[in-house]
Order: C-alpha cells, then structure tokens, then sequence
C-alpha cells in the first residue's frame, strides 16, 4: 500500500480524536484507553515464530512458565 502523505494522516488522526470527544460526551461517560493486543492466539504464534527463528540461528531458549 502506498504512502497517503503527512497532512492526509494528521487529518486522519485529528478526525479520531474528535470523533473521540464527541462520543465521550454524547454519552457522557469518562475515557477508557482501547485495550490493544489482546489476541492470545496471535501471542504464542509470534513466540513459536521467535523460538524458530533463534533456533535457526543456533540459539536455545527455554521458556519456564510459572
């Protein structure tokens, strides 16, 4: 996908922030901070991914989960 430009993406964000605060008071209730990665499948695919590719470069890991 290309790049938009600066001014497109500053006009962008602005617009999620006001659509943000427009919101928040419509319903008049206070801000909560979007939960992100909250994907757990995705998590330990990234790990698995991560441990092969050190294994590949000849590095053991051992993960000790408690």
């Amino acid at each position: 996908m290309a790049r938009r430009g600066k001014k497109k993406s500053l006009v962008a964000v602005g617009h999620k922030i006001i659509e943000s605060a427009f919101l928040i008071l419509k319903n008049k209730e206070e801000y909560k901070e979007p939960l992100l990665n909250t994907n757990p499948k995705g998590k330990n695919r990234k790990i698995k991914n991560y441990l092969a590719r050190l294994k590949e470069l000849g590095i053991d890991v051992e993960i000790k989960v408690t």
